[in-house]
């Protein structure tokens, strides 16, 4: 994951340079005009030169040459690799009542009938969709049979959540002094919206009732000290599989113009953007806000695009939905393009 990236075609934040007190422009000028990066060594790009905050250091890093990458000017103190402990996150404990507890997995005898009759339901629609993919365009994820390795890969993500010190919501969340649900009506979206066919919602549906139970989509989240926290497929997933919904916060965008969420995704682009919505992830999300984005300024990294973004109408909400849009064997990591729709979001020096 892209730290402190947004998915929204909210402005940048203030960077400090705009932040500082005009008197001590000059002086600053003076101070560290001298100062270039320590991992290219190049003093070009000023204002994409961060200095770390830790005691007498004043050492610089490009945004663009930090692993991961730094999007946007992180708010206050900052500490680069110089200062700070660049370790590998401590894995969530591979136990089962924790992993339980901490997805509020609910399972009983009923429950676990139930699966068994959904996997079998599961079976039946996934033949059918050869005959009829018109009919039906999208496919439940098929959780991974073996129960340890879906415990391992629901870890995996409990490990990250914890990291970045975010809450697990597999919905989106309206909170007080936030954007109320009944701002979320799809059909403010400036120039429309796709609908979500009805069977295509029970697919959706049987992916959140699957998920409710500890039926995880096929997803590892692994740390990669380039792009960090990232997600890769466990097991082979088809074309047109759901992936996951977009969860977390919903929020006006114009409440978020100078916040540095981490993550945060358009939900509505409205024709008045006094009422369109985002979705911040940095309190509350899932998966999604872990699957990283293509650098779409190069052919190579338009190849690595094996997801879809796609905003829908379900039942008159927006709802934005991570899809397969090709064929994805086990091991491969998720991608998808940032700038689906706004093409705002700064991806040229994405890894």
């Amino acid at each position: 994951m892209v730290v402190l990236g947004r998915r929204t075609q909210a402005p940048k934040p203030l960077s400090r340079s705009q932040i500082v007190d005009d008197d001590s422009d000059s002086a600053s000028d003076s101070e560290y005009g001298d100062v270039s990066c320590e991992e290219c060594g190049s003093g070009d790009s000023p204002a994409e030169l961060l200095l770390c905050d830790g005691c007498n250091c004043n050492r610089g890093y490009h945004l663009f040459c930090l692993r991961p990458i730094l999007v946007h000017v992180p708010k206050g103190k900052w500490f680069g690799p110089c200062c700070s402990k660049n370790k590998k996150p401590k894995s969530f404990p591979l136990h089962q009542t924790k992993i339980s507890d901490f997805f509020r997995i609910k399972r009983s005898a009923d429950s676990l009938q139930k699966i068994n009759q959904d996997n079998r339901k599961r079976r039946r629609r996934a033949s059918s969709l050869v005959m009829s993919k018109k009919k039906r365009r999208l496919l439940p994820f098929s959780p991974t049979e073996d129960h340890t390795r879906r415990m391992q890969q629901m870890a995996s993500l409990a490990t990250a959540l914890t990291a970045t010190g975010t809450k697990f919501s597999n919905e989106l969340t309206y909170r007080p002094r936030l954007a109320p649900r009944s701002a979320n009506c799809a059909a403010l979206e400036q120039g429309g919206m796709q609908v979500l066919s009805k069977e295509d919602i029970e697919t959706l549906n049987l992916c959140k009732s699957m998920m409710d139970r500890g039926e995880c989509p096929p997803l590892m989240v692994v740390f990669d000290p380039q792009e960090g926290f990232t997600v890769e497929a466990d097991k082979f997933i088809r074309d047109l599989t759901i992936i996951t919904e977009y969860a977390g916060d919903v929020d006006y965008l114009k409440n978020r113009e100078n916040d540095d969420g981490d993550s945060m995704m358009t939900l509505l682009s409205a024709a008045n953007p006094s009422k369109s919505l985002v979705i911040c992830p940095d309190k509350h999300g899932n998966i999604a806000r872990f699957v990283n984005g293509i650098n779409n300024h190069t052919p190579d990294g338009r190849k690595k695009q094996n997801l879809k973004c796609v905003r829908y109408d379900v039942n008159g909400e927006s709802r934005v939905l991570l899809i397969a849009n090709r064929d994805i064997p086990k091991g491969e990591r998720l991608y998808y393009d940032y700038n689906g729709y706004e093409n705002e979001y700064p991806t040229e020096h994405f890894v």
